[in-house]
């Protein structure tokens, strides 16, 4: 480990002690895991704290679990993954939190501590399902306000509910049940006897 990831694991263990479940060093990068209770206390000393001084959340993404591991996963099915940057001292820190209930995901929300997690977390919203409380306008935005579920869960459909399209009768959109025949796509082989043969 880079002495630059072992002085910053040191000040999280020092600054957050009893606050992270748990701390990984995978591929140069610290993740670290918080409860949901734990939270917002967590990013505000993540932000303010002298040592650590994380100004900037660059990204929030949700993240389904259903079906990682090829099934064999045993935690919490949702997740939210925040990627904070420090200037000061030009380190990155990855920050992941389960919601405890997987039939309806809750997290609290960090605008008042990252005003731009308002779009990362109506996206989350939108594509997962996962509900923020305390969010100022939390709607979706990605997908159509009719939309029927959470495009992002491992369980929807790949087809969808509902297709759209345009009734020349009515002359407008309507929306009715998917007509496509579920089907299964089977990838072109390429055969170690034909491989790298010109044919002509």
């Amino acid at each position: 480990m880079a002495a630059d990831l072992i002085t910053l694991r040191d000040h999280l263990s020092g600054l957050l002690a009893g606050k992270l479940v748990s701390v990984q060093d995978k591929l140069d990068e610290l993740t670290v895991v918080v409860k949901a209770a734990d939270l917002l206390p967590v990013m505000s000393v993540l932000r303010d704290a002298d040592k650590l001084r994380f100004e900037q959340m660059i990204d929030l993404c949700g993240v389904d679990y259903s079906e990682y591991g090829d099934g064999a996963w045993q935690g919490k099915r949702f997740a939210v993954v925040y990627h904070l940057l420090s200037i000061t001292y030009n380190r990155r820190l990855r920050v992941r939190v389960f919601a405890e209930e997987d039939g309806f995901p809750v997290l609290p929300t960090v605008v008042d501590i990252w005003s731009c997690a308002n779009w990362y977390e109506r996206e989350a919203f939108d594509l997962f399902g996962i509900v923020f409380t305390g969010h100022p306008d939390l709607r979706r935005l990605l997908t159509d306000y009719g939309f029927v579920g959470n495009p992002f869960r491992k369980d929807f459909p790949l087809s969808g509910h509902v297709e759209m399209k345009y009734d020349p009768a009515q002359q407008r959109v309507v929306y009715q049940p998917v007509s496509i025949e579920p089907r299964e796509v089977t990838p072109r082989i390429v055969r170690d006897e034909l491989y790298g043969s010109v044919r002509g």
